[in-house]
C-alpha cells in the first residue's frame, strides 16, 4: 500500500501540514490500496505565496520560453503515461481502454498548447491602439477524480502557455493519480513555483484558493453546485472564473439515420468512463416510428457489455469511484421505477457473480418523461434515458428542456440535416456522427452547465487579459 504525506510546492516534494488522512479503495475489490494526508489552508497558502513569486518572472517570459517549457511537460508525462493509465484504472475503476486514452491525452494537451501559443498573436492593433495581451496573474485549478490527470495536464497546459503560474487542487479522491502527474510534470524540470500541487477538502484548501487576493483566476472543472460557491467565493478578489460544470447530454438520432452503426456510438457515449463523465450522452432522443427498433438494438447491445474487471481489455463499464457513488446510482434507479419508467435491461444491484466492489448493471429506461429525476439529474453512472419525438421540433424542444447545456450529439445519414439541427440545440459543443472531442476547438457549456471556454486559442485567451496602450 503506498501513503501519500506531501504537496509539490515552489519545485519540491514537502511534507504537507494538514493531518486529516484518507483511506483509498480500490473500487474494483474494495480493499484498501493506500491513504492520503490531505493538506490544508496554511499548505495552500504556502503553495500561493510560491506561485506569486514565480510569477513575478513567468509573466515575462517570451512565447518561444513558454513554447519551450511546454514541450519538456509534453516529453515528461509521456514517459509516464503507461503509470498514470494504472493509477486511473486503480483509483475510480476506468476501463483500460478509456485509461489509456487518458494517459495520451495528458500529454497531447501540452502540445496543443504549444501548437496554438506558436501561431497566436500576443500583440496587435486596434486602430492606433496597441493590445497587448498579457498573463492575468496566478491561477487556482481544480480538478475532479474522474479525469484528474487528463484535467490537470489540460488545465495547467493553457494556463502555463499564457504565462500564469498555477495551485492546482485536485479532487482528494485523485492521490494517486495526482502524484504520478506530479512525478511526472517534476521531471520535466521547470522554474520552481511555475506550477504547485496539494490536495485538500474544498472547505479549507479549495477556499483559500477562491478567496486569497493572490489568486487572480480560477478553472474549475466539477459540479454546478460547487461551481456555484466557487464563483460566489471569488467575487470579493474579483476573480476570473471559469467553468466547466454539470451536464445532461442529449443524443438525437435522426430518422435517417443507420441504427447499426448509430447504436453503438449512442451507447458508448452513454456509458463511456462507466457514466462519470460529464459529457456523456445519458438522454437518447429517437423517432417514435422507430423507437421499437431502437429498443430493440439497445437491448441486445447492452445484455451483452462485459461489466467487470477493468484491466480486462473485454470490460465496457467497470466499478463505479466508490460506495457513495454506488448507492448514487442505485437511488436514482430505484426513482425510475418509481416514477413510471420502463425497465429496458439493468435495474438494480450489482451485475450477477460480481460479489464485491462497486459495480451497477448497465441501466436503459424507456417511456421516460422530462419531468423524471433520471430525465432532469446527472446520475453520474451507466444510467440511460430513452425518450421518443414525433418530429425535429420535438426533439430539439424535449433536448433543450434542460437545465444544463453541455454536450449534444446528433446521428443522421445526411450531415447538412444534422447541422441544421445541431445549430438549434442548446450546447456548448455538437458532435455529429462522432463522440469523440476536437481537442483544438472550444469546449465548455451554456446554462447551468458552466462559463467560459477550455482548449485551443479559447482555452488560452482565458488566461490573458488584453491591455490597451494608445497615445497621441
Amino acid at each position: 500500500m503506498w501513503n501519500f504525506k506531501q504537496a509539490y510546492i515552489n519545485g519540491s516534494f514537502v511534507p504537507v501540514l494538514g493531518n486529516e488522512v484518507v483511506e483509498i479503495l480500490n473500487p474494483a475489490t474494495e480493499q484498501p490500496i493506500g491513504t492520503v494526508t490531505l493538506g490544508n489552508r496554511d499548505d495552500a497558502r504556502r503553495a500561493i505565496a510560491a506561485a506569486q513569486h514565480a510569477q513575478q518572472t513567468l509573466g515575462r517570459t517570451t512565447k518561444t520560453e513558454r513554447i519551450d517549457m511546454l514541450k519538456r511537460l509534453q516529453a515528461a508525462v509521456l514517459v509516464r503515461s503507461e503509470a498514470i493509465r494504472d493509477a486511473t484504472i486503480d483509483e475510480y475503476g476506468g476501463p483500460i481502454a478509456r485509461a489509456q486514452w487518458v494517459s495520451q491525452y495528458a500529454s497531447q494537451c501540452f502540445a496543443n498548447a504549444a501548437q496554438t501559443l506558436e501561431t497566436y498573436d500576443l500583440t496587435r492593433r486596434a486602430g492606433e491602439a496597441t493590445i497587448i495581451m498579457e498573463p492575468v496573474g496566478v491561477a487556482g485549478l481544480i480538478a475532479p477524480w474522474n479525469s484528474a490527470a487528463g484535467t490537470i495536464c489540460s488545465k495547467l497546459a493553457s494556463a502555463l502557455a499564457a504565462g500564469c503560474a498555477s495551485v492546482i487542487k485536485p479532487s482528494e479522491l485523485s492521490p494517486l493519480q495526482t502524484q504520478v502527474v506530479a512525478e511526472a510534470l517534476h521531471d520535466a524540470g521547470l522554474p520552481a513555483g511555475v506550477f504547485n500541487i496539494l490536495l485538500g477538502r474544498g472547505a479549507d484548501v479549495g477556499d483559500e484558493i477562491s478567496t486569497s487576493p493572490g489568486i487572480a483566476k480560477i478553472s474549475f472543472t466539477g459540479s454546478t453546485a460547487t461551481g456555484k460557491l466557487i464563483a460566489r467565493a471569488g467575487v470579493e478578489t474579483m476573480k476570473r472564473v471559469s467553468l466547466a460544470l454539470t451536464g445532461k447530454s442529449a443524443s438525437i438520432v435522426l430518422d435517417d439515420a443507420d441504427l447499426n452503426t448509430t447504436i453503438p456510438l449512442a451507447l458508448s457515449s452513454a456509458f463511456m468512463n462507466n457514466g462519470q463523465a460529464c459529457i456523456a450522452g445519458t438522454r437518447l432522443l429517437v423517432p417514435r416510428s422507430r423507437l421499437d427498433q431502437v429498443i430493440e438494438h439497445v437491448k441486445n447491445i447492452v445484455t451483452t457489455m462485459r461489466v467487470g474487471d477493468p484491466r480486462d481489455p473485454l470490460t465496457v463499464v467497470g466499478p463505479l469511484v466508490n460506495r457513495a457513488q454506488y448507492d448514487r446510482v442505485q437511488h436514482f434507479i430505484r426513482r425510475g421505477h418509481e416514477q413510471g419508467a420502463t425497465l429496458i435491461v439493468g435495474g438494480e444491484g450489482r451485475p450477477a457473480g460480481l460479489e464485491k466492489g462497486y459495480f451497477v448493471k448497465p441501466t436503459v429506461f424507456s417511456d421516460v418523461g422530462n419531468d423524471m429525476e433520471i430525465a432532469r439529474e446527472e446520475i453520474f453512472g451507466p444510467v440511460l434515458s430513452i425518450f421518443a419525438y414525433d418530429n425535429e421540433d420535438d426533439a430539439v424542444r424535449i433536448a433543450n428542456d434542460s437545465i444544463y447545456g453541455l454536450q449534444a450529439y446528433v446521428f443522421s445519414s445526411r450531415p447538412e440535416r444534422a447541422a441544421r439541427l445541431a445549430s438549434e440545440l442548446e450546447a456548448g459543443t455538437v458532435l455529429i456522427n462522432r463522440i469523440s472531442p476536437e481537442l483544438l476547438a472550444p469546449f465548455g457549456g451554456v446554462k447551468q452547465s458552466g462559463i467560459g471556454r477550455e482548449f485551443g486559442v479559447f482555452g488560452l485567451e482565458a488566461f490573458l487579459e488584453a491591455k490597451c496602450i494608445a497615445s497621441a
